[in-house]
């Protein structure tokens, strides 16, 4: 799962992932431009830029910090109700844990035995 799947995943939203993503791509032409238009002139050009620069960093900025309280809410969110669901089923959560360990343990001595 690459990160760019885990934000739409966690905030729900591919919209708001897709305008992060196009935030950041402005941010960097805004910043190369910026740093053109410092190599050989001076004056009000310059202060454009780099305003239309700041602009773009913080609007990333707060779609970045909104994607990251999304995310915490929502792991958040999915801890309880996994506690939640522990503490209602206790013996169904053992039994499957002690399903999936077994078959970790067939898979990890199928890979040792298939080695020699």
């Amino acid at each position: 799962m690459n990160a760019r799947e885990w934000l739409t995943t966690a905030d729900g939203d591919r919209g708001t992932t897709d305008k992060v993503m196009a935030d950041l791509r402005m941010l960097a032409a805004d910043t190369e431009q910026l740093l053109k238009a410092t190599a050989g002139q001076t004056g009000d050009q310059i202060a454009q830029v780099r305003a239309r620069a700041e602009e773009s960093l913080q609007g990333a900025r707060l779609r970045i910090t909104g994607l990251q309280d999304a995310a915490v809410a929502g792991t958040k969110a999915a801890g309880r109700a996994v506690d939640g669901y522990v503490h209602a089923n206790p013996w169904q959560t053992m039994a499957i844990c002690g399903v999936i360990g077994l078959a970790v343990g067939f898979v990890l001595s199928a890979g040792l035995n298939s080695d020699s």
